[in-house]
């Protein structure tokens, strides 16, 4: 069979997803080598390109993944506005289950999916209650903020600008910024002409949250950040060091034991098991083959009513690198409480209830503070 791995390995956020897509094709190697899923079938993984911010190519990618290669599955794809173009444009009628690992956008909550349409990470509008409260907690009571100007950036901007004033917050001032600019250094003197004690940067790490966070610390406009997860990512703090300390991240994570073997399984593999939707990108893979192996088939009108089931208790708890034990307790009859790494538990209509990380960067590291 074949699962396609759809994610923006091009474009804003390419320096997350290629941890991602390894985190993924993981669990499809560990199933596949098990020998056990439905009676000894394989998995063959296509990547397709996403490309984050083009909906078009990705539709035409996902149509690729869908006519042409066949697919059983998809996991992605990686940023929302590209998700809800491949759903209502490829997903939701060709019927193919598909699970985002990383796309956040609230909208896609409520979006007509035919009942097909997952996802491992949390929605925004749960991140923004987070940095809502984290910023009070801090004693910061005013912020500007800026976010990329497509659907990811305005439901997280939206959401985090509702939260921090429900709780006594001000932000000074909203401005969208643009990906691929060479220059913001006039998007930065308009928020900064409206104060704020930190700026909060609801944008991309290689694309135009990196171009916003340049221009402040050129021009002195700000020197503390506000990073939510599009931006937490080790090639953020590589490229500005110890300039971005001080500054504060949450990304989705959390404490369970699958967060320590879910690191364990990336480093004898050679990747960073514990970066940014790297979890999340391994239990979207492993959700689809579970639900196939309950359901007894890889028909997506069929298997799409197991993912929960696999996902919530009752049952076993499986954690990364248990895919096996976990095919063995179905193809006998039994249930399971899919873990994973990211203790992940299901809401409807069919996205994690979530659990975030909060960081700070210290001598030009994110390092982790605490959970939410």
């Amino acid at each position: 069979m074949k699962i396609g791995m759809l994610q923006g390995f091009s474009g804003p956020t390419e320096s997350l997803v290629q941890p991602m897509a390894e985190g993924g094709e993981h669990a499809i190697r560990e199933v596949s080598e098990s020998g056990l899923l439905l009676g000894g079938r394989t998995v063959e993984v296509i990547r397709a390109d996403s490309t984050c911010i083009d909906s078009a190519a990705a539709v035409a990618a996902a149509e690729r993944l869908v006519t042409s290669d066949g697919v059983h599955g998809i996991n992605g794809p990686t940023c929302s506005g590209t998700t809800t173009a491949v759903i209502n444009n490829v997903i939701r009628d060709a019927g193919v289950v598909t699970i985002s690992p990383s796309a956040t956008s609230p909208a896609l909550s409520t979006i007509d999916d035919n009942g097909y349409f997952f996802r491992t990470a949390p929605s925004d509008a749960r991140q923004g209650v987070i940095i809502g409260e984290i910023l009070m907690e801090k004693g910061i009571e005013s912020a500007a903020l800026t976010y990329t100007n497509n659907d990811y950036g305005r439901g997280l901007a939206d959401a985090i600008e509702a939260a921090y004033e429900e709780r006594g917050g001000t932000i000074t001032n909203v401005a969208s910024h643009e990906d691929g600019r060479a220059d913001y250094s006039s998007e930065i003197a308009s928020l900064a002409a409206a104060g704020g004690e930190v700026l909060i940067v609801a944008g991309y790490l290689d694309q135009g949250g990196r171009g916003m966070i340049q221009a402040a610390l050129d021009t002195g406009a700000f020197d503390r950040f506000v990073l939510p997860d599009g931006m937490v990512g080790s090639s953020l703090t590589d490229h500005f060091g110890t300039a971005l300390d001080g500054s504060i991240g949450t990304n989705p994570g959390s404490d369970s034991p699958g967060v320590e073997l879910m690191a364990q399984l990336g480093e004898e593999a050679g990747y960073a098991g514990d970066d940014s939707f790297v979890p999340e990108a391994y239990d979207a893979s492993a959700l689809i083959l579970l639900a196939m192996q309950s359901a007894g088939t890889t028909d997506s009108s069929v298997y799409k009513d197991h993912v929960m089931d696999v996902a919530n208790a009752p049952g076993e708890k499986i954690y990364p690198g248990e895919l096996a034990k976990a095919l063995e307790i179905l193809a006998n009859g039994g249930e399971i409480n899919y873990e994973g790494g990211t203790a992940v538990e299901f809401i409807e209509p069919g996205e994690s209830a979530g659990s975030f990380r909060e960081t700070e960067v210290r001598d030009g590291r994110f390092e982790t503070v605490r959970y939410h």
